[in-house]
């Protein structure tokens, strides 16, 4: 398989044909064009962007010239900001640092006027209008017009099915965050002259499917060629949470997709090889250590071609800090921000004691409970993503790392599995049962903690979830499926109260930044703001 990091290589070098007029001002422009495209050079530099605008914070090393002004360009990294807002609200994840307003996401007393959630709102704008500028170019006209050569444009035309993939994908993080998006494709006009009209989530939950399955059968099949690049198995795990999340998003479940879609992603040949430690899959050679068997789709890192303080290195550096050795981990320093709740602690039979191998608390030094939430020693702190390879040896750069984040995995898919089926969907218990029980063998390295049908519920699988995937991007989604996000489910500094509180539950969606309902008139706050 071939490993896909040129990918940032290539678009470092190519931000002469990527590098766009004007940064943007926390707030959706149409106008993200660089010039005409005039050979297969430029029509690979600007889709190289796309996947690195999920990576990078702007068009230079190290996050400068940032895409988004008005917030560091390395915190508005794109799945950064994402990570943020899917982790610091939950009890998987709080933070230490006084960043402005980024307290106010655990303690879900955010506001329209928060600088991580304009951000994040901003940075989908700016990503979708990438994608639409690459499909205007990459029309059969723009094809003709650059003078390619029959398979340079056979190549450009599987580069727009990626686009039209990446733009669904933003689409749909910005329906489970914001509910209802400013829509524009690439028919809307490229010049920024008209407002962008509302669509509402229904209407975009119907936009995203049709485009899922319509380009599905023109990404790379199966699991590709291209280790980091999506394929067909990657829009078909997309299609599934879509389905999901259905009933959140429209009211009506759809549970019955979901399965038909995660079968499929499972029937594409990823395998789990539960001799593998569950750790390999967050190390500095996770791209070859054998983990990646089961990674349908990655966000692929390189220490000394990527340079940026996006989530990999954030998510490598935040959480190291106290008594912890950075060097162990093989970095520079440490950020001393992220650690965990007690209640996440508490959802691993035996806490920091585990017999399970995905529990990786540090606690030398560390309190389970929190009193002050700036304190990092308050709170056991988390190893899992580290700039160390399988043989121990570090990283190639202490600062910047090589962990690839994994954005879709086999494990996930399996979970998904056993949850449609026990939400009716149809499959088989059976099956759902051998699916889990293989990630139990790699937890535990033996069987010796698998479950039978009986212990198979609803409350398993969201435990189980959590315990798996945890700092993965995951953790608001599900809770908010489950119920137990806002008005259920208490841990501490919920609510900034430390022994927690419910919130409302308009706290499901986050608000429509002031800054966008000051420029565009069609937009409508949501319920609670």
């Amino acid at each position: 398989m071939k490993t896909y990091k040129f990918i940032l290589v290539l678009f470092i070098a190519a931000t002469v044909f990527v590098a766009c007029d004007d940064a943007l001002d926390l707030e959706p422009r149409g106008n993200t064009t660089s010039g005409e495209i005039q050979s297969f050079e430029d029509f690979e530099g600007r889709w190289a962007k796309l996947y690195a605008g999920l990576i990078v914070g702007g068009q230079e090393r190290e996050d400068n010239n940032a895409d988004i002004q008005g917030i560091n360009g390395g915190f508005s990294t794109y799945m950064r900001l994402y990570w943020k807002l899917q982790e610091l609200t939950t009890d998987e994840a709080i933070i230490a640092w006084n960043d402005g307003t980024i307290k106010d996401l655990h303690w879900q007393n955010w506001t329209a006027d928060s600088e991580f959630i304009g951000a994040m709102y901003a940075r989908l704008s700016y990503q979708i209008a990438l994608c639409n500028d690459f499909l205007r170019n990459a029309s059969e006209s723009g094809i003709a017009g650059a003078g390619l050569s029959s398979s340079e444009a056979d190549m450009v035309r599987s580069y727009a099915a990626d686009a039209r993939f990446l733009r669904a994908l933003s689409y749909y993080h910005g329906i489970d965050l914001f509910g209802s998006m400013p829509f524009a494709t690439e028919e809307t006009a490229a010049d920024g002259s008209a407002l962008l009209p509302l669509i509402t989530r229904e209407d975009l939950f119907t936009f995203i499917e049709s485009e899922l399955l319509d380009v599905i059968d023109d990404l790379q099949s199966g699991q590709g060629t291209e280790y980091g690049r999506v394929n067909e198995a990657t829009a078909q795990m997309l299609l599934a949470k879509l389905y999901l999340n259905a009933e959140v998003y429209t009211g009506t479940p759809r549970y019955t997709d979901a399965l038909t879609y995660v079968q499929q992603v499972i029937g594409n040949g990823y395998t789990i090889d539960t001799s593998i430690p569950y750790s390999y899959g967050f190390l500095a050679d996770n791209n070859s250590n054998g983990a990646q068997s089961e990674f349908i789709w990655t966000l692929n890192f390189d220490g000394n071609s990527t340079q940026t303080v996006g989530v990999a290195t954030f998510l490598n550096h935040a959480p190291v800090g106290g008594k912890m050795v950075p060097a162990n981990y093989g970095l520079d320093f440490g950020w001393a921000g992220l650690r965990t709740t007690p209640e996440f602690v508490e959802l691993f039979e035996g806490e920091e004691n585990s017999a399970d191998q995905r529990e990786n608390f540090f606690t030398d030094g560390q309190s389970k409970s929190i009193s002050d939430v700036g304190d990092f020693t308050e709170g056991f702190a988390i190893v899992k993503f580290q700039n160390i390879k399988s043989d121990g040896s570090p990283g190639a750069n202490e600062l910047f790392v090589d962990t690839d984040f994994p954005m879709f995995r086999l494990a996930d898919a399996y979970l998904m599995y056993a949850e449609a089926v026990l939400r009716g969907g149809g499959g088989s218990m059976t099956q759902a049962v051998d699916y889990i029980n293989t990630l139990q063998e790699r937890a535990y390295g033996n069987s010796s903690n698998n479950i039978s049908t009986a212990d198979l519920t609803l409350d398993f699988v969201l435990e189980e979830r959590a315990r798996e995937l945890y700092w993965e991007a995951h953790r608001r989604q599900d809770l908010i499926r489950f119920n137990q996000f806002s008005t259920n489910g208490i841990w501490e500094w919920k609510g900034n109260v430390q022994s927690g509180v419910t919130t409302p539950a308009f706290r499901n969606l986050f608000p429509v930044p002031t800054t966008e309902l000051n420029l565009n008139s069609n937009l409508i706050q949501n319920p609670g703001y």
